[in-house]
């Protein structure tokens, strides 16, 4: 499934290439001398093969997040301690892996497009992608692949109508609750059951459904109000996994809102201060390779020297457990928010004492205060990402892992559209007709950047109440870890 995602990506990065290069893809070219004349968009055949390209690119970089941690942390064998800790090194070291990915990005293919061409920058990647495929491909012989078993969305969406409908039947000595034994799933063989977390289903295989979530096992019924509708006890009991960890998602969102801050604001305060590192200049741009740097700094360290210590400590496996590491990257953001807020109200001591609050000249202040809430902000990243991979895999079905674990990355989007929300909403908030919205003003001094930030540090807070809630009340599938 993986080299599927990774050709679907090589097409996309192919044609994107193929349209950088050729003049007679592009729109004209824009003359600045003529600012009267508007720039030209393309349209047309030009159009569908840019959105196209575009598309295909999005699908295949979703499509490889999804299908590669999962792919990766089942080729250990979760049956042995060993195992178990491999995939842990695993994890520690795909989120390691990305950072690598993400710093060549932004540093030498930016500079490559910047000054070659963009069809250069596109290239390279388009080359990477194309040699990454036979490589994966290489190892395909020693692969420990799972059987397909159709689609999770399917049988999430099956339980949920199943119980949905089978609520306004009336009960019946007919109708009841039925064991796995009478359901129309097949029972997995030994070779499967071994898979599936060392026998963690056979609960759900040979008896009837558990009490949480108990509205759910209307779905299991000996004569439903359809056929097609009929559901085994171990499928509505996966759902109900499913379920139960998506309260630990949603808490994660906030941390990825707080990450949005990096690429936004954060770089627009840097651009008003000084950016020079000895003789060379910083473009502010580039200032989001400081997380990616600490977290190539922190994964190892982490992995070589934290984790072994915290098992010496604790006298457990794990060392510290999955929720406990979701929870010290939300107290890392948390506390990334309060010093950034720090941070602008400094920087805007220096602009006032300066008296350059109304001018665009950098201001007499290293723009290494910055790196600060970027070192924070990093490190939550790496404990938040590679936690929540690691729990999601772990804590999932056996046939839901890679669904489970794309979570990940959607939770990653919707703290960017949380973002937007949050500062659209505070400008809607804060305008009147006595003051001016927090985030608006004819430059970065002008904004109350800093009540943004407290604002953000305050969400952030709540938000970690409302996970060490249900992070509290959340049981581990497998024995041994306990909760937070």
């Amino acid at each position: 499934m993986v080299a599927c995602w990774l050709r679907l990506l090589f097409w996309g990065l192919l044609i994107l290439t193929v349209q950088a290069h050729s003049e007679s893809l592009k729109p004209p070219k824009c003359i600045p001398t003529t600012p009267n004349i508007p720039c030209q968009k393309i349209h047309g055949a030009k159009a569908t093969m840019l959105f196209l390209s575009l598309y295909l690119v999005a699908l295949g970089v979703g499509g490889i997040k999804g299908a590669l941690p999962a792919h990766g942390a089942e080729q250990f064998d979760e049956n042995t301690p060993r195992g178990r800790k491999q995939r842990s090194t695993f994890f520690n070291y795909f989120v390691f892996c990305l950072s690598c990915g993400a710093l060549i990005a932004v540093t030498l293919v930016v500079w490559i497009e910047d000054n070659k061409g963009w069809e250069w920058g596109f290239g390279i990647s388009t080359f990477t992608i194309l040699l990454s495929i036979p490589i994966f491909l290489s190892g395909s012989r020693f692969y420990r692949n799972k059987k397909p078993q159709g689609s999770p969305l399917t049988t999430i969406f099956k339980v949920l109508i199943s119980a949905l409908l089978n609520a306004f039947m009336p009960r019946s000595s007919s109708n009841v609750v039925v064991s796995m034994a009478t359901s129309p799933s097949p029972i997995p063989d030994s070779k499967e059951v071994a898979a599936m977390e060392n026998g963690r289903v056979l609960r759900a295989i040979f008896e009837a459904p558990s009490e949480s979530l108990k509205f759910l096992n209307r779905a299991v019924l000996d004569k439903p109000i359809s056929e097609t509708l009929k559901c085994s006890v171990q499928q509505v009991e996966e759902v109900k996994v499913v379920i139960k960890i998506l309260p630990i998602f949603a808490c994660t969102i906030m941390l990825n809102c707080c990450l949005a801050q990096l690429s936004t604001f954060s770089v627009q305060q840097a651009a008003t201060m000084n950016t020079k590192l000895g003789s060379l200049n910083i473009p502010p741009a580039s200032l989001p390779v400081f997380p990616v740097i600490f977290i190539m700094i922190l994964a190892p360290v982490y992995n070589h020297i934290i984790i072994p210590f915290t098992r010496r400590v604790t006298k457990t496996e794990t060392g510290i457990t999955h929720l406990q590491r979701i929870g010290v990257g939300l107290v890392l953001s948390i506390l990334a928010m309060a010093i950034a807020a720090l941070v602008e109200i400094k920087r805007k001591k220096v602009a006032t004492e300066s008296k350059l609050l109304d001018s665009t000249k950098p201001l007499p202040i290293t723009f290494f205060y910055i790196a600060f809430q970027y070192l924070f902000l990093g490190s939550a990243d790496l404990f938040t990402l590679a936690g929540l991979l690691e729990f999601f895999f772990t804590e999932a079905p056996f046939n839901m892992r890679s669904l489970a674990t794309s979570l990940s990355w959607a939770s990653l989007a919707m703290g960017y559209y949380l973002s937007t929300a949050i500062v659209s909403l505070v400008n809607s908030l804060t305008d009147d007709s006595k003051h001016k919205p927090w985030l608006s003003g004819a430059n970065l001094n002008q904004y109350h950047l800093e009540r943004f930030y407290w604002l953000l540090c305050a969400l952030s807070g709540l938000n970690f109440m409302h996970y060490l809630f249900w992070a509290r009340i959340y049981e581990y599938r497998s024995k041994g870890r306990g909760n937070v």
